[in-house]
């Protein structure tokens, strides 16, 4: 059985590379130097930059935000931001925000948060959807925007409220709605009154499963962790990681992108989010300022990080839904031109624990890599020493819409802390796709 090593102050030397019969929790690594390494701009292409993320407490679905909606969440969010880096209301070029789950009244949510927040009415504010990797799309659409030169200032989030999703009727009743609507008569009216039957009552829920394969995410997580032989007890040991990982960085003070948030008979502060009362299905909203560096320098920001090379991936919805972090690792990391070596933070969507050590599994297989990417050799496994060290998915809760923006901002605080110069995010999502990003630390 493996033992379990609880790491706190490594301020003077790094612990040994993780071995397969060893876990290690490690509170925070050696604060070095930042790598000299190559940048990574790129003549003629604007830098883009991260100034600055926040979120609000991630928590369970059902509790303290369960009389809000999801425009509330994400105009703290919204409001968090504006009140952190004291940006202007009407300096914002556009605004996007990602979420899974749409509250019907506020359907472009995106628009809704943005007016409530203050900001400026002569800002457009458009909302996207991607599953789990939705504020990623968000993201990486104001990246877009920039690098186009139709912007300089972007303000991109995402928002997910499960605590009230919307319960429809069922098909047959709607239909029968919809035609008393149009009935002229009275005696059209009573006719399809006279047509209800108990069955017409029986509500439509959201669904949980796959549209194209009618399987749940769990059971495609269960069926991957056993092709690729990840056991029980693996998947507890990494949830504890999680889990302890998570704890020790609030402790630290660590996840200062969590701002505190009023609800309306309580309050819910920085510390609320322990790493024992969050995940499954979790309310909560993140927002993150990016900016041309030229634009962001001009309003006398300090940016944290540069955003640069990303990609999307989809495979089969079937046997590899989740699958997105070892599909999009190898090929962003092309596109960068860097390796598993270069990157110093990485920071992975936890799904679920079988789904993080399938991916590994997967990204450390020639085998893989050969017969399903058209790769000759692995990418490899991240050092687990680099990985998720602040917590994940698992202990800090899920947000469908709202995780992408926790990842890079954590990325972004990581650098800074462990003078590292390059983190990598990666994502799965629904219908089989992912996610994945470099980021580069800005110079200190």
């Amino acid at each position: 059985m493996p033992r379990v090593r609880v790491y706190t102050h490594a301020l003077r030397s790094c612990p040994e590379l993780v071995t397969s019969h060893t876990i290690y929790y490690i509170f925070f690594v050696c604060p070095v130097q930042t790598k000299s390494k190559k940048t990574l701009a790129k003549p003629g292409v604007k830098n883009i930059v991260l100034v600055e993320g926040v979120r609000t407490p991630f928590l369970l679905s059902g509790t303290t935000y369960a009389d809000l909606m999801p425009h509330d969440l994400a105009r703290a969010a919204l409001q968090g931001l504006l009140h952190k880096t004291s940006l202007p209301k009407d300096a914002v070029d556009y605004i996007i925000y990602g979420t899974v789950i749409q509250e019907v009244k506020t359907s472009n949510v995106a628009r809704e948060a943005s007016l409530g927040a203050g900001f400026s009415d002569k800002i457009p504010s458009h909302t996207v959807t991607m599953a789990c990797i939705s504020s990623n799309v968000a993201m990486t659409t104001g990246v877009g925007l920039i690098t186009a030169g139709q912007c300089d200032t972007i303000v991109a989030g995402g928002v997910e409220f499960m605590s009230d999703v919307p319960i429809r009727h069922s098909r047959k009743m709607r239909k029968t709605m919809l035609a008393l609507n149009r009935a002229k008569t009275l005696g059209q009216r009573l006719s399809l009154i006279g047509s209800i039957r108990m069955a017409h009552l029986t509500p439509e829920l959201p669904a949980v499963a796959e549209f194209s394969t009618a399987e749940t995410m769990g059971h495609s997580a269960d069926r991957l962790a056993a092709a690729f032989g990840v056991t029980r007890l693996e998947q507890d040991e990494f949830a504890l990681r999680s889990h302890t990982l998570a704890k020790q960085a609030q402790d630290a003070g660590l996840l200062s992108d969590v701002i505190s948030f009023k609800v309306p008979g309580n309050h819910v502060d920085t510390c609320a989010v322990t790493a024992a009362n969050s995940s499954f299905l979790t309310d909560g909203a993140s927002a993150v300022l990016i900016m041309s560096e030229e634009k962001a320098l001009a309003m006398g920001y300090k940016p944290k990080a540069y955003l640069r090379d990303f990609v999307f991936v989809s495979q089969d919805p079937k046997d590899q839904l989740l699958l997105g972090p070892a599909y999009g690792t190898p090929k962003v990391l092309a596109r960068a031109g860097l390796t598993m070596d270069d990157i110093d933070v990485f920071e992975f969507h936890e799904a679920f624990a079988g789904q993080i050590m399938a991916n590994l599994k997967a990204m450390d297989s020639d085998w893989f890599a050969q017969n399903y990417m058209g790769r000759k050799a692995k990418v490899g496994a991240p050092a687990m020493e680099k990985f998720n060290l602040w917590g994940g998915s698992l202990s800090l809760g899920h947000p469908f819409g709202a995780t992408g923006c926790r990842l890079v901002t954590t990325v972004a605080h990581r650098l800074q802390k462990e003078g590292g110069q390059y983190g990598l995010v990666a994502a799965c999502a629904a219908g089989g796709q992912g996610h994945a990003m470099v980021i580069e630390a800005y110079p200190q």
